[in-house]
């Protein structure tokens, strides 16, 4: 069995494949992997990293403004369009793949399109609940179009062959039990608020928190774990600003980056964050009621529509970011933590939804495609 990969761009495509992957090898490990992502791009080393092979090709995605610069980009883009291609065509004819799986991404168009193209069959797996430019046009040519979430169903074409699958969720997500993690924090019984904005930090998500990180520091009343991510190093000063000294509060764990996030989310009650669609899942995984922030900064407005798929089902409150205030998420978060009631209601609705099974779904996928 050989099977081709394509996704980059944004770990959001790059880590599904590689959890696709390390599955279809713990199950087959004769299995022949080869992933093909954009040189430069964050998979080129992400993917060596995961232990499985790789080859680039060059392709940029398109710009929606019409500024100078932006035209120059789409231009040099159509040409990446073309050479990708035939970039894409030498790779597939070298490693003559059974199947080619895509997981989104501006870099997975050409190699599925051109794969397609070979006579090799494709499926592919989209992690949103508001489909892709690139989920849209491929699904055409798929034999299976994968969906994290059923809502993403109505914003495609009828007649396609759509199976939902969920996103794969790491094992140790699914493992962290809440007990165990609080005691390995060492976190007593108050509630605990997990907030965090992605690696690199998500200013808006920290200049809101920082009220409610102050006022938690003061008063005791709840456990605070925050990750302020590597642009936002100025943001225990602010806390500072506002009166609290982190390092004094015991019941505030403020740091740059989560490396622990299995037993963090375990320990949470409530958590705040952006809402990428691996993120959601991984909350929808161990029950947690949330806070969602979407980023507005991302293609097709998607993760308003993540969210809105959990906070339907009552599993999630949502502030937009252009509604965001320190006071607004300081009442959501109360709300959600004065009622047990509420806290339990979220809680259960986010892990009924919750597809647990993803990695032996697609992997059955697989298999009924070949």
């Amino acid at each position: 069995m050989k099977i081709l990969f394509a996704g980059g761009g944004t770990a959001g495509h790059i880590n599904p494949a590689l959890a696709i992957a390390g599955y279809v090898k713990s199950r087959c490990p004769h299995a022949e992997i080869l992933f093909v992502g954009n040189k430069g791009g964050m998979e080129e080393r992400l993917v060596p990293n995961a232990g499985f092979d790789f080859q680039s090709i060059v392709i940029s995605g398109f710009k929606r403004s019409f500024g100078v610069k932006a035209i120059g980009h789409n231009i040099a883009t159509v040409k990446r369009m073309f050479t990708s291609s035939n970039a894409s065509k030498k790779i597939i004819a070298d490693f003559k793949p059974d199947l080619a799986v895509g997981t989104g991404g501006y870099v997975s168009g050409p190699v599925l399109r051109t794969a397609a193209k070979m006579g090799v069959p494709i499926i592919i797996h989209e992690q949103n609940a508001y489909p892709g430019i690139t989920t849209k046009m491929l699904s055409k040519l798929a034999k299976k179009v994968m969906l994290a979430v059923p809502d993403a169903e109505k914003h495609l074409d009828k007649g396609l062959n759509i199976v939902v699958t969920g996103n794969p969720v790491r094992q140790e997500i699914l493992s962290a039990e809440r007990s165990s993690a609080r005691q390995m924090l060492g976190l007593d019984e108050r509630p605990v608020v997990l907030s965090f904005g992605g690696s690199l930090g998500a200013r808006k998500i920290n200049e809101n928190l920082a009220d409610l990180i102050a006022r938690s520091g003061k008063d005791g009343k709840y456990q605070h774990i925050h990750a302020y991510g590597q642009y936002g190093k100025w943001f225990p000063n602010l806390v500072k600003e506002k009166g609290t000294e982190i390092s004094k509060c015991r019941n505030l764990d403020i740091r740059e980056y989560i490396d622990n996030m299995a037993t963090c989310l375990a320990a949470a009650d409530v958590v705040i964050s952006r809402a990428g669609a691996i993120t959601l899942s991984e909350i929808q995984a161990q029950g947690k009621a949330a806070v969602l922030i979407p980023s507005p900064n991302v293609a097709e407005n998607h993760q308003y529509h993540n969210a809105m798929a959990l906070v339907n089902k009552k599993a999630a409150e949502i502030i937009e970011e252009a509604d965001l205030t320190p006071s607004l998420l300081i009442e959501k978060v109360d709300k959600l933590l004065e009622s047990r009631e509420t806290l339990e209601r979220y809680s259960r609705n986010a892990r009924e939804m919750a597809i647990v099974d993803a990695n032996e779904r697609i992997y059955n996928v697989i298999k009924e495609v070949l």
